[in-house]
């Protein structure tokens, strides 16, 4: 801003203070020589009119002075909220006060009526609120008045602050229109909330959408539990309406999840997280500020989608440093300006490396002495690690792993956790077998040592993350389809992110060393479902799916444990440790040797030697599906 562009708006300023110190002060005067009029029925006495316009000369002055001291000044009118009608009170308050003290000082003849001193406060807080109420009106009506008619007619569901926010933000909105509220709270049926009236019950969305031809609807809920916020999810679906929502408080503490171009200021779109997700997990905060407080703490992977939301987590529990480690360096980068903005006071180390690079694993170790390491990094993409990159997934997933948990025992960490995966269980694909063949590389080194407690954490697929289903078909729909499925009938686990990361910082602190935590996934999702109401949640009714067959390494339905294994409770409900088949150590010592050869073996060959060591791994065989190949488009969301 030039100096001629500021000194015009402080001129500016300064004349609108001007005037409107002005006009408090003949509200002051007006309102003064009014209470005298009420006193005597209209009928002044000229000896008490004398003295009633002699007490001006010290009744504007004291004003005038609370009013600056007050900072009655520094607000705009056309904002007037509450603070400035407590502001107002305050200074019209205390003026009243000392013009008592100073009326019992000066003992004028004749005096100033009591009932003056009592009536003039009022007045004078009857004008200046009331003006600047009537002004905040009058501008509002100018700017927006002729909004109120316009914009997409939708229905409010809930009766709170949070909707009460909604409808101060879209009463300035062109774009929406509120026609109603809807809350299944019986006492408030019939009641207003700013001027809106609450219709009904959430149940009666079907007849009421229709009814005001309202086709959105803005749940303002956000400490509403998963399972309330599903059932109205659900019965916007069976509606046929478009649903959005009130952020969460979490959500908008962790910046809230990627807005899509639909998302508004003080709402978002809903996602297929907010139908998925689950109610908050508890996790045990005294022992796992016990584990990371004060302490070093390494992630592997830390930029992926796990690792970086366990960076996160950890970050809440205040260690005195994050080591980061992570081969992509991009990914590292966006770690660290996320970090810098959103939790400075945490000392983030990026270090970029791979996790087969067993030289600079021990140089990391050994310079930041970790006490904690959470193993995050691994390729996970089941498609692509089955053939061509077959050999990278056993360099990544099992060399790299049994290095990391290497230069853990050698650098003696106390606690070392493994990211694990329900493809590990009976796994049909490269992937999942050599994830566990990396569990069972944890299980042995801990066999060899007594100073690290090494476990495993698997779970299925989490919202959100790389490679994600849910953020592919987001594209798809927002592209205009065909949104691709591969069979009618798959299904997977799914869990949002920041639930799998608070569950294996929690399996943690519970881990003994050699287990396998198995995460609580809920109830499997079929796919198909999933696209179906993703479709209908974005409102694009056209968009059709496609069923492409299983891809290579694919299978069905995912398992959380082998065949042979069993399951027991720990003092948390959604952990238990599998009693999986116990690592014979010179498999994998074999299986480590032909890790570390001098060539790239072919795939088939890699299938053959990963079946040897792994004997319930029973590699991919692309079924002949008709009803899979050549399927004809399915139109849906109709």
């Amino acid at each position: 801003m030039s100096r001629a562009s500021y000194d015009s708006q402080r001129s500016r300023h300064v004349a609108r203070s001007f005037l409107v110190s002005g006009f408090d002060l003949l509200a002051v005067v007006l309102c003064w020589l009014a209470a005298y009029q009420l006193r005597f029925n209209f009928a002044v006495p000229a000896d008490f009119a004398h003295t009633g316009w002699l007490s001006l000369a010290w009744v504007l002055p004291l004003h005038a002075v609370m009013f600056r001291v007050f900072g009655l000044y520094k607000g705009m009118w056309i904002f007037a909220s509450l603070p400035d009608l407590v502001r107002i009170v305050r200074a019209i308050a205390t003026a009243a006060v000392l013009a008592v003290a100073i009326v019992a000082m000066l003992h004028p003849i004749p005096p100033v009526p009591r009932s003056v001193l009592v009536s003039f406060p009022v007045f004078l807080l009857m004008a200046m609120g009331g003006a600047r109420a009537a002004y905040r009106a009058w501008r509002e009506y100018r700017l927006y008045g002729m909004l109120a008619s316009s914009g997409k007619p939708a229905l409010l569901i809930g009766v709170g602050d949070a909707a009460a926010n909604v409808l101060r933000q879209l009463h300035r909105s062109s774009e929406w229109r509120i026609v109603g509220i809807l809350d299944d709270n019986p006492n408030k049926l019939g009641r207003e909330l700013m001027g809106q009236c609450v219709l009904g019950t959430v149940d009666e969305l079907d007849v009421w959408a229709p009814r005001l031809k309202a086709q959105h609807v803005i749940v303002a809920m956000p400490t509403a539990s998963n399972e309330a916020r599903k059932r109205i999810f659900a019965l916007c679906l069976k509606a046929g309406v478009h649903a959005m929502m009130v952020p969460t408080l979490s959500e908008m503490m962790r910046g809230g999840p990627r807005a899509s171009a639909q998302d508004h200021g003080a709402f978002r779109e809903v996602r297929m997280e907010d139908l998925l997700g689950r109610d908050p997990v508890a996790i045990d905060c005294p022992h796992l500020d016990g584990m990371i407080a004060g302490r070093t703490v390494l992630v592997t992977g830390a930029g992926g989608s796990i690792g970086s939301e366990l960076c996160r987590q950890i970050a809440l529990f205040r260690p005195a440093q994050l080591v980061a480690y992570e081969a992509n360096e991009f990914a590292l980068y966006q770690l660290v300006e996320e970090f810098s903005r959103r939790f400075p006071e945490v000392a983030l180390v990026p270090v970029a490396g791979d996790v087969r690079d067993a030289l600079w694993l021990d140089e990391t170790f050994a310079r930041y002495t970790p006490a904690v390491v959470f193993h995050a990094a691994a390729y996970k993409h089941v498609p692509l690690m089955e053939e061509d990159n077959a050999w990278q997934a056993i360099t990544n997933n099992v060399l790299g792993t049994w290095r990391v948990a290497k230069a853990a025992a050698a650098h003696r960490v106390p606690k070392f956790v493994m990211i694990s995966t329900d493809k590990a269980v009976n796994p049909t694909n490269v992937m999942g077998a050599t994830k566990r063949l990396a569990e069972m590389i944890c299980q042995c080194v801990q066999t060899e040592t007594q100073d690290t407690a090494f476990c495993s954490v698997r779970f299925g697929n989490v919202l959100g993350s790389t490679g994600s289903v849910v953020p592919k078909f987001r594209e798809q729909i927002a592209a205009g389809g065909p949104v691709t499925v591969t069979h009618p009938e798959i299904t997977r686990y799914f869990m949002s992110i920041p639930e799998a990361a608070q569950l294996v910082l929690q399996a943690a602190t519970m881990g003994k060393g050699g287990e396998i935590f198995v995460l609580d996934m809920g109830e499997p999702v079929k796919i198909a479902n999933l696209a179906r109401d993703m479709i209908r949640l974005s409102g694009a009714s056209d968009v059709q799916i496609e069923f492409t067959g299983l891809r290579p390494g694919e299978k069905l339905y995912e398992e959380l444990l082998a065949d042979a294994e069993q399951t027991l409770p720990t003092h948390h409900a959604k952990l238990r440790v599998a009693q999986a088949r116990c690592a014979e150590p010179a498999i994998v010592e074999e299986a480590l040797a032909w890790a570390r050869g001098t060539r790239v073996p072919p795939p088939a060959e890699i299938k053959r030697e990963l079946r040897r060591w792994i004997p319930e791994y029973v590699p991919y065989q692309r079924p002949n599906l008709q009803v899979v190949a050549g399927a004809p488009r399915v139109a849906e969301g109709s």
